[in-house]
């Protein structure tokens, strides 16, 4: 990990459904070029931290600071829609559990890759589809596929055609909700590889939800484990897996090992 400042600073966080918390008290410092897991079963807030994180879900309570490219932090509630947007066009990402909700089906494959980078200003097509051809080199989709559209896309490469629309234009922050989820075991593995590999060389941080602590083994420095909306256990991801001290992290880590 690099950079004297964290990138992301989370107190007190919270996100309320009504008259009911989807998750509370929500503390965590992200640095630049960490990976941290949010493990926990269904229902327990997880994918309610990750929509708080990234503001598609409003924040309740709490703050939550971002330190920008150039710099300066800011807390998100405080500095408008438009200076967000501006942060998913420029320096943040979001991989979505289905692909088919982080990319357009029936546009190509290049198309998909190219327009993040047109919405960041550029406008030479032929340097668009060199980039777009390199990013599908990169995440080992075949680029003679590189004018078929998504749709004829087996579900892994479907996810790595996401990986490289949101990586493209080479952000900072990439929230990632169950990403191997449904995808079989070998698959799984090389996508795993392959996030794994992307995040080292490009310095990415990355929160990534998973109901799976295996992924989050293999891919994180630090792990929070939710239960009920709320952070029951963290650490270094070795130590939580490990040394569990959480009666609920003992349980999840023992299901795992008896499965």
């Amino acid at each position: 990990m690099s950079g004297a400042r964290p990138l992301l600073q989370v107190r007190d966080a919270g996100h309320r459904y009504g008259d009911r918390w989807g998750c509370r008290g929500v503390d965590l410092d992200l640095w630049p070029g960490e990976v941290i897991a949010v493990v926990g079963e269904s229902g327990s807030g997880k994918s309610t931290l990750l929509g708080t994180l990234s503001q598609r879900l409003s924040l309740t309570e709490g703050s939550i600071r971002y330190r920008a490219a150039d710099g300066e932090a800011a807390d998100l509630s405080e500095i408008g829609e438009s200076a967000v947007r501006r942060l998913w066009r420029t320096e943040w990402g979001f991989v979505h559990q289905d692909p088919a909700d982080g990319l357009r089906m029936h546009v190509s494959a290049g198309g998909n890759v190219g327009e993040p980078l047109m919405a960041t200003g550029w406008r030479h097509y032929g340097r668009i589809r060199a980039a777009a051809a390199e990013w599908l080199r990169r995440v080992e989709i075949p680029v003679d596929r590189i004018d078929d559209a998504p749709v004829t896309f087996s579900g892994g490469m479907r996810q790595r055609l996401q990986i490289a629309r949101n990586l493209v234009v080479s952000p900072r922050l990439v929230f990632m909700d169950e990403p191997t989820s449904g995808l079989d075991v070998s698959v799984q593995a090389r996508l795993l590889d392959l996030i794994r590999s992307l995040v080292a060389e490009l310095g990415l941080a990355v929160i990534i939800v998973t109901h799976d602590l295996a992924v989050a083994r293999l891919i994180s420095h630090r792990t929070l484990v939710m239960k009920d909306g709320r952070v029951i256990e963290s650490g270094l991801t070795d130590r939580v897996l490990d040394d569990p001290q959480a009666a609920y992290t003992q349980l999840l880590v023992s299901s795992i090992l008896q499965g």
